[in-house]
C-alpha cells in the first residue's frame, strides 16, 4: 500500500506537503485518492503525523554557501582549528570533526536567518545586514558574536552627483526637496525592502516608492528606473564610477560577519550551549590575537623590580596585564650571574615599531618579535553577555 501511494501522483504530492510533514503538533489527516490504475477511490483515514517522532538530536550550524562570505567563514573556522569536512561538494551538509554532534549546513545567508527562526538551524554565521533585513527584530534571534572581523561593508543611500541632486549632500536636504509628492514620489531601487523603507520613513521621507532588484543597482538612476538606491558599499569605487554619491546621514547600517543563534534552541536543545561556548571561545581567542605581537628582549638590570620600573615608564610596553620578567643566567669569571633579564610582553601590531624604539631607549637588546595565534582570557566576555541575554 505504501509503495502504491508513492507511485500515485496525487497521493505523492499529499505525502510530501510540508505543512503535514513539519507541523509542530500531531494531526489526524483524512484524504481521498483517485488514481487511474484503480477501479475505485481509496480512502486513507487517521494517518497521524507527529513531529516528535522525527525530532533531531544533532546541533545545526548554518554557513554561507557561496561567495566571499563563504570562503572567509571557512578560513576563520580553519584558523580556529575547526576544519569543515565537506566530502561531497554537491551536498549541502558537512561536519566539523573537532566538535561531536555538530552538523554544518550550507545555505544562502537569508535562508540561514529564516531557518533559525523556524527552528531548522540552531547557529549561523551571516552578515549583520542580512540579519537585520530578514530577522526584522525577531526576539528569538540572538547575537552571539557581533564582530568576526571580515565581510566589512555598509548599507548606504546613494544619489546621483548630477541634475537635481547636484547640491544635495545630506538626507535632511533630500527630505526637504519640495518636488516629492504622492503623485511624483522619490523612486528608490533596493534589495533591502525592510530596512530601506524603515530608514527613509524615520528620516522624514514620506513620498517614496521602492522597486526591488538584486545586483547592478548602480545603473538604475542612469537608466531612469530610480532616483536613488539603497545598497551595500565597501570601498565606494563602484558608486563613483557610476556618478553616484553617498550623503551625510545616509548610512543605514555598518555591517560585518556575525555569529547568531536561536534563543529558544540555546535554552532548550541539549548540548547547544556547550558547543556555542567552545566556538565562541575559539573565535574570541583567535580574533584577539590577530592584533598583537609577542615581543621578547634582553635587558641589563640589578633586579627584576628595577627592570620592571623602567619598562612601565614607557606607555607602549605595559602588555596585557604587565611585562613578564625572568633572569637570564650567564657564566662569567665569578660564576653564574643573573645580570640580564628577559622581557616578554604583548604589543599591538600598530605600535610595534614604537615599542621596539622604547625598549631600545631603556636598554633593551636582542629584540625578538613573533605573531600570536590565540589569547585565551580567564573568561570570554561575550560568553558572560550571552548568559545574561538568556537569563542564565
Amino acid at each position: 500500500m505504501q509503495t502504491f501511494l508513492h507511485q500515485c501522483p496525487v497521493v505523492a504530492q499529499s505525502l510530501h506537503t510540508p505543512s503535514l510533514l513539519f507541523s509542530s503538533t500531531k494531526h489526524s489527516v483524512n484524504f481521498t485518492v483517485s488514481c487511474c490504475s484503480l477501479a475505485s477511490p481509496v480512502t486513507v483515514v487517521n494517518q497521524n503525523v507527529d513531529r516528535k517522532s522525527t525530532e533531531r538530536s544533532e546541533i545545526r550550524l548554518g554557513l554561507p554557501s557561496k561567495g566571499r562570505m563563504a570562503s572567509d567563514t571557512l578560513d576563520l573556522l580553519k584558523d580556529c582549528q575547526l576544519s569543515v569536512r565537506h566530502l561531497n561538494p554537491r551536498q549541502y551538509v558537512a561536519d566539523i570533526p573537532q566538535i561531536a554532534n555538530l552538523e554544518v549546513w550550507f545555505q544562502r545567508p537569508k535562508d540561514i536567518v529564516r531557518k533559525l527562526v523556524s527552528g531548522d538551524l540552531d547557529l549561523g554565521i551571516v552578515g549583520l545586514d542580512t540579519l537585520s533585513e530578514y530577522g526584522q527584530g525577531n526576539e528569538d534571534l540572538i547575537l552571539v558574536h557581533d564582530a568576526l572581523a571580515y565581510g566589512d561593508c555598509r548599507l548606504s543611500l546613494a544619489i546621483p552627483k548630477y541634475g537635481i541632486f547636484e547640491n544635495i549632500n545630506s538626507v535632511k536636504e533630500l527630505a526637504q526637496m519640495s518636488m516629492w509628492t504622492a503623485e511624483k514620489p522619490l523612486r528608490v531601487a533596493t534589495g533591502f525592502t525592510y530596512l530601506g523603507p524603515k530608514f527613509l520613513k524615520e528620516n522624514g521621507l514620506q513620498h517614496v516608492t521602492f522597486s526591488t532588484a538584486d545586483g547592478a543597482l548602480e545603473a538604475a538612476p542612469a537608466m531612469g528606473i530610480a532616483d536613488a538606491i539603497v545598497d551595500l558599499v565597501s570601498s565606494g569605487t563602484t558608486l563613483k564610477e557610476n556618478n553616484l554619491k553617498e550623503i551625510e546621514g545616509g548610512v543605514l547600517l555598518e555591517s560585518q560577519a556575525v555569529m547568531i543563534a536561536s534563543k529558544k534552541s540555546l535554552i532548550q536543545r541539549k548540548g547547544l550551549l556547550d558547543i556555542t561556548h567552545e566556538i565562541l571561545e575559539r573565535f574570541e581567542a583567535h580574533l584577539r590575537a590577530l592584533d598583537q605581537f609577542t615581543v621578547v628582549a634582553n635587558m641589563r638590570g640589578n633586579s627584576a623590580e628595577e627592570v620592571a620600573e623602567r619598562i612601565l615608564t614607557q606607555p607602549s610596553l605595559s602588555g596585557l596585564q604587565g611585562p613578564t620578567i625572568s633572569p637570564v643566567f650567564r657564566k662569567g669569571d665569578g660564576g653564574v650571574t643573573p645580570d640580564y633579564y628577559a622581557i616578554v610582553i604583548c604589543v599591538p601590531k600598530k605600535l610595534l615599531y614604537k615599542s621596539v624604539q622604547q625598549l631600545r631607549a631603556i636598554g633593551g637588546s636582542g629584540v625578538l618579535v613573533s605573531p600570536l595565534t590565540y589569547i585565551f582570557d580567564e573568561e570570554t566576555p561575550r560568553w558572560r553577555e550571552l548568559l545574561l541575554k538568556l537569563g542564565l
